[in-house]
């Protein structure tokens, strides 16, 4: 009896001493191949030092397929990872808003999260006995804190992606949506963007989209009233300017890069006012900023690409009795960019919309920068040389395949590393800013896009409001273009890295759909049965191993 109760004691002091030990000396293991339950350092950093609660309201709850089901397995999965981080700061709860007990309320739940900024997804599912399904989920969560809030949409991904593989985009991108989110709530101190407007005639409504992005995670100042230099900010965007840049612009330009600032240029080769049925001349555009790109190791070339990748244009192809015909046909100046560069900048998002794009090419000679393509053109490309007519008409010609053999063309670039002064040996001494010249500096980083209307939204003319950043009026589709130049000033601005989250990688591990549909029954009775015979197995060794020691 008294060694009965000494093993008891003993037992309950060696787990009370493994319980101490785990709240003292905190670790989780994670045994999946891809890593799937870790999250980044950065992610653990910004969830450690939160100093208010945030609440994560996730709406993707119900009875769904399995692809959504998986997704949100592995969000109440990651938001777990995150509550054991937050030091007791983070909560979260699934709700499923189609669960009312009304029509009327359901509605009125259904507007309440699309006025907060959710974007719902109509499912379409089958069941395995054939029968079709159509529900209304809001594939997102609503992250709180205080009195603000984020909305944050879960389902995301390429487009041109089947929906297993768009799905499977959505699971790798989680931690980035949520952390996000909560890094812009929880986060005091704001980054600083500069928007450099000054040199377009792009109308203001034409860049409210981005600039009202921008705002929502940046503090945002227009052109800073012609500063001396742009000290003080984080980053510098060049919005399509078509005049040219004085030296003395770019001389502000070069030195804040040479001294560690982060720049992004949206900058056209070609300049085309505006295209008639007939054709309007496409001229060279020259910016005076040639010199500075080659000196960085870009060549910027003013050209336009033509591609057999293209978004459409309406078109009046004749007429119906007494009304137009309106068709959509591919315009190939209009090409869409669904060729992404491997980087954190472009992963997992959707094709991007362009229109009259340029090439840029890199070249030699720039020791310690590294270049890092991150858009790119289909292969079925046709390169034009400027001066040149663009018309309508062309559209509706059919294209010759043997016309667009000019191959994969690169539409933006990243730079990175230590840059040098364009103005190296032409400061005299006797010059002003000979003091504060610098030829080589810190570490910098510099994205080129060949195309400045990728950061300009459309217009809705009849409402007079700005349509959303990327919105292709033709189709209704809205492509990546928005979260494109997000993630890239993210990763001009965040030395934390929380940007890198976006390289995780998920395996998809699919069974065999055809081997499933026709032994279902089999593979049903074998999963229900095989773990009970396993038991039955183990509880007869057991019975007859205490039989042979004790009979």
């Amino acid at each position: 009896m008294n060694k009965t109760i000494f093993r008891f004691l003993a037992l309950v002091a060696v787990l009370a001493g493994i319980n101490w030990l785990a709240s003292v000396f905190f670790f989780r293991l994670d045994m999946t191949s891809d890593q799937r339950y870790t999250i980044s350092d950065a992610t653990k950093q910004m969830l450690e030092n939160l100093d208010r609660n945030v609440q994560v309201n996730v709406y993707l709850s119900g009875d769904f397929p399995p692809g959504f089901k998986r997704l949100e397995t592995a969000t109440r999965e990651m938001l777990d990872e995150f509550k054991t981080y937050s030091n007791g700061k983070l909560s979260f709860q699934f709700s499923d808003p189609s669960s009312a007990p009304n029509e009327e309320t359901r509605n009125k739940q259904y507007q309440n999260l699309i006025d907060r900024g959710l974007t719902p997804t109509n499912l379409h599912a089958t069941d395995p006995d054939g029968k079709r399904t159509e529900k209304i989920i809001f594939p997102g969560a609503i992250v709180q804190a205080d009195t603000l809030s984020v909305p944050v949409q879960l389902l995301k991904g390429n487009k041109g992606s089947g929906p297993d593989e768009q799905l499977n985009q959505s699971v790798e991108g989680i931690e980035f949506e949520l952390s996000s989110a909560i890094r812009l709530l929880a986060n005091a101190e704001r980054k600083k963007v500069g928007l450099i407007v000054s040199h377009t005639q792009v109308a203001p409504g034409r860049l409210s989209d981005l600039i009202a992005t921008i705002q929502q995670s940046y503090d945002v100042f227009l052109d800073m009233n012609n500063p001396a230099s742009y000290d003080g900010l984080d980053a510098i965007l060049i919005l399509k300017p078509d005049s040219a840049f004085s030296d003395d612009e770019k001389y502000k330009i070069d030195q804040y890069v040479v001294n560690g600032g982060s720049a992004m240029f949206f900058v056209d080769g070609a300049k085309v006012d505006s295209v008639s049925l007939e054709g309007t001349y496409a001229q060279p555009l020259d910016l005076n900023l040639n010199d500075l790109f080659f000196k960085w190791g870009v060549r910027l070339n003013t050209n336009l690409v033509k591609d057999i990748n293209c978004a459409q244009i309406l078109l009046n192809v004749g007429t119906m009795g007494d009304k137009p015909e309106i068709k959509p046909l591919p315009w190939r100046f209009y090409p869409v960019l669904n060729n992404l560069g491997n980087h954190p900048v472009t992963r997992n998002i959707n094709a991007v919309y362009t229109r009259f794009l340029s090439s840029v090419d890199t070249v030699g000679g720039t020791a310690g920068i590294k270049k890092t393509p991150l858009l790119m053109t289909s292969a079925y490309t046709q390169i034009v040389t400027t001066p040149a007519l663009v018309g309508y008409n062309e559209a509706r010609k059919q294209p010759e395949p043997t016309e667009y053999n000019n191959g994969i063309k690169m539409a933006g670039v990243l730079l990175e590393g230590s840059f040098s002064s364009l103005f190296q040996n032409r400061i005299l001494p006797s010059d002003p800013r000979s003091t504060t010249f610098k030829a080589t500096g810190e570490p910098g980083k510099v994205v080129i896009f060949s195309d400045g209307d990728i950061a300009v939204n459309d217009v809705d003319y009849k409402r007079g409001a700005p349509l959303p950043l990327g919105y292709d009026r033709v189709t209704g589709l809205t492509f990546g273009n928005k979260d494109l130049i997000i993630n890239a000033l993210d990763y001009l601005t965040d030395a934390n890295g929380l940007i890198n989250t976006r390289n995780k990688q998920v395996s998809i591990r699919e069974l065999d759909k055809i081997e499933i549909q026709e032994n279902r029954k089999f593979w049903q009775g074998l999963n229900l049965l095989a773990p009970l015979l396993v038991i039955l197995i183990l509880g007869a060794l057991q019975h007859y191993a205490r039989k042979r020691k004790f009979a």
